[in-house]
């Protein structure tokens, strides 16, 4: 592979172009001033604005969202893992039909994988602009989200419609539903009734992960944060790894199946035969299968990254096991 070739499969954090209207709440107060970002696959964007860096199906997506302080994502819910880790800032989850069943803060470094089947939204808690880095299952990412009602019946107040075709439309612009397409429906309370109302308890010690805790167990060997036998024991259709200094074998290796890198902290000198780059933090690099490859700190201190890796399991509800 040559160094052009591999330019194509690398997406610089300084490079992401965001979208600013990609889901119903893009112009709710609270709501209207984050960015989303598409970065690997289809993503779930709502809006034909958004752009996708690289569009090839690997079996999962990579995303990321962009808020300023006090800057929220309303409640929705997913068919398919939702898995963040915490780039840049402090952030606040929180999760149940109101938002009110429980929540976590995490720190630069931290990672979650939300349960499927919950309503969920997130919230920059920080002093400054903040960035969240986010792994979806699936290719086409389960499907789309699934809105509380509030956050539908709110985007009607603001003039954002969403179509049952999963397409918005935007009176602020002119638009409205199309002849032949009706509005999404609200879900009815028997529907609100299947989803789980878990506990802050019940969630953190088995979906969250905190970053020294990978840093201390990626001593000699990568930290095995997300799969059957990891950290938090689940099979989404990937795997999450936390690599760090003292992790990495020497010499060269290869991934049977699609494979993304995503720096933490520090630099990574990425080498493979052909040519070599760095990754930075915020970069996001996907290698494909077979293809032999070194990644080492390009630099002293700290350096962690963090590394997805497609499964044979299918995209779906969470599995977990306690």
């Amino acid at each position: 592979m040559t160094p052009e070739e591999m330019t194509t499969r690398i997406v610089r954090y300084g490079e992401l172009i965001p979208c600013k209207t990609a889901f119903i709440d893009a112009h709710t107060p609270g709501s209207d001033q984050k960015e989303n970002f598409t970065i690997i696959g289809g993503g779930v964007s709502e809006s034909p604005d958004q752009h996708v860096h690289i569009a090839d199906q690997i079996g999962f997506n990579i995303g990321a969202a962009g808020q300023p302080p006090k800057c929220r994502n309303s409640l929705h819910s997913h068919r398919t893992a939702e898995v963040f880790f915490v780039l840049k800032g402090r952030w606040r989850f929180f999760w149940g039909r109101y938002g009110d069943a429980g929540e976590v803060l995490l720190e630069e470094g931290d990672i979650i994988n939300i349960p499927t089947g919950i309503f969920r939204g997130f919230e920059n808690v920080g002093t400054d602009y903040g960035m969240i880095m986010a792994i979806l299952g699936g290719d086409d990412a389960g499907g789309g989200v699934i809105w509380a009602p509030q956050v539908i019946e709110d985007a009607q107040d603001h003039g954002l419609i969403l179509g049952e075709n999963g397409k918005l439309y935007d009176s602020k612009k002119g638009q409205s539903l199309p002849s032949g397409v009706n509005p999404m429906p609200l879900l009815s309370e028997a529907e609100l009734a299947n989803y789980p109302e878990p506990t802050t308890a019940e969630v953190v010690p088995h979906f969250v992960a905190r970053y020294w805790d990978m840093m201390a167990l990626s001593d000699r060997q990568p930290a095995q944060v997300i799969g059957a036998d990891a950290m938090l024991r689940d099979r989404p259709g990937f795997d999450v790894e936390f690599l760090s200094r003292t992790s990495l074998l020497e010499g060269a290796q290869s991934c049977s199946r699609n494979c993304v890198l995503m720096p933490m902290r520090g630099h990574w000198q990425l080498s493979w035969h052909g040519g070599h780059t760095v990754l930075n933090p915020g970069d996001t690099c996907a290698l494909p299968p077979g293809l032999e490859h070194s990644l080492t700190p390009a630099m002293t201190g700290e350096a962690s990254c963090f590394r997805v890796i497609q499964t044979e399991d299918a995209a779906g509800p969470t599995q977990h096991r306690r």
